[in-house]
């Protein structure tokens, strides 16, 4: 069963590859308007040292907006699940604040934040990806049967206790769930920074010096690269998921 859990995802990765090389050879495409596969080898070979510290400098960017996300989300979702006020005060201004494109606050932060690029990345990283883990935190909390709470006040158990005993088991599965998604979103907000104001670093930069040099084959390099570490760090979470709320699993009969 781990076998096929691990070969699954490789056999669906070589399929898609393949049919991308198939539509190409079929269509006709050059590779200055759509590279296959087979073009991106020699972008690989020729570039290896840049993707290997470009990439570097976009994945420990978005880990730390990431984990940065985790802990202002957690804490805004702990606020808003525990309180009905809170909820109901905050809830619009996190909807609108995330309804706003973050293309157009790239400027603004490196405005902000001039000289100061790896801080700049990290806050648009964070700013993109802790909407969906507050969310999560907060429903999972708002969401906790009363009675629980009730029975644990009667034995005289604190609020802290009732989080760590009942609140926060419960709302581990909607968190890992969230994070999931804000594992891609943080890889976006990186990427925007990286693109939009260019700073010389990470996988953005070398994306936007592929497109002033017109190095179509490099710049779908850039963006395999990308999708690659989007998926490790996704395997990270669902192995963390595994660890911690195992549990919460169903298997399919």
């Amino acid at each position: 069963m781990r076998l096929k859990a691990i070969l699954t995802p490789i056999v669906a990765v070589l399929v898609f590859l393949s049919l991308w090389e198939a539509l190409v050879w079929i269509m006709g495409w050059p590779n200055y308007k759509m590279a296959s596969p087979s073009d991106l080898v020699p972008a690989y070979i020729r570039y290896w040292n840049l993707f290997l510290v470009m990439g570097w400098q976009t994945l420990w960017r978005t880990v730390a907006g990431l984990l940065l996300a985790i802990v202002v989300g957690t804490a805004l979702g702990m606020v808003m699940g525990f309180s009905r006020t809170m909820r109901d005060a905050l809830y619009p201004l996190l909807v609108g604040f995330n309804a706003i494109p973050k293309a157009t606050v790239v400027p603004i932060i490196a405005l902000m934040f001039v000289g100061y690029h790896d801080v700049n990345t990290v806050l648009i990283a964070f700013m993109i990806s802790f909407f969906p883990i507050a969310v999560s935190i907060s429903i999972g909390l708002s969401t906790l049967e009363p009675e629980y709470r009730d029975i644990l006040r009667s034995l005289g158990a604190s609020q802290s206790t009732i989080f760590w005993k009942i609140a926060l088991p419960k709302t581990l599965p909607e968190f890992f769930g969230a994070l999931k998604v804000a594992v891609t979103l943080a890889f976006i907000g990186t990427n925007l920074m990286e693109i939009v104001s260019p700073h010389g670093r990470g996988l953005g930069a070398l994306f936007d010096s592929g497109k002033t040099n017109a190095d179509y084959p490099l710049m779908f390099a850039v963006l395999i690269a990308l999708a690659f570490l989007g998926i490790v760090l996704y395997y990270v979470v669902v192995a963390l998921e595994k660890v911690f709320a195992g549990w919460a699993e169903r298997t399919p009969t």
